[in-house]
């Protein structure tokens, strides 16, 4: 199997969900974007109810589904501008990503994880890159660490047990390890 790949460029995540806005529609593009902005896993993603955010306070309370830990989640400004542009759209949604199609006979539910996962891997392959609904919240942790946040802080926005752990996850190699050794010559 396949290692799912971190989309680790602005400019990719960018083109990812203009992709996924072309060809599989608004809704999907913005699961991508809130998902790169929330780093969480697409099964929490997914749940999310309108009344589940805090938006006076941009906040975000969850059980996660996986650990079973409470996290707390700060609701960025692209986070907010997508769920107001999502509420004003379909004021009567119960969930922030809802089927709304005829097929569903009346029903709430939130889109799925197969369909989600299916436009996702889509826009991957037109892009020559192997992502998946895991990838955003590897894309979420590249960039953080690209950009020089410590791994321990990291690890805690991912809600991993240990930096090691996302050491392993990011696919920080032990031959970029050694290769510091010669980059940073002091």
């Amino acid at each position: 199997m396949n290692e799912v790949e971190a989309v680790k460029t602005k400019e990719e995540i960018g083109a990812v969900e203009a992709l996924l806005r072309q060809y599989h529609g608004q809704i999907y593009a913005n699961i991508w974007r809130i998902g790169v902005n929330l780093s969480l896993r697409i099964s929490d993603l997914l749940l999310i109810t309108y009344a589940d955010l805090d938006t006076k306070n941009r906040l975000f309370t969850l059980i996660e589904g996986k650990t079973g830990t409470k996290r707390q989640i700060r609701l960025n400004s692209k986070v907010l501008a997508i769920v107001e542009k999502q509420k004003k759209a379909h004021p009567e949604d119960v969930y922030l990503f809802q089927v709304h199609s005829n097929r569903t006979s009346g029903s709430i539910k939130p889109i799925s994880r197969v369909s989600v996962s299916r436009a996702f891997k889509d826009a991957g392959e037109r892009l020559g890159l192997n992502i998946n609904t895991h990838s955003m919240r590897k894309s979420r942790g590249w960039a953080m660490f690209s950009d020089g946040v410590p791994i321990e802080k990291i690890s805690k926005m991912l809600n991993h047990s240990a930096p090691a752990v996302t050491m392993r996850y990011l696919g920080i190699t032990q031959q970029e390890v050694l290769d510091t050794y010669d980059e940073y010559e002091l």
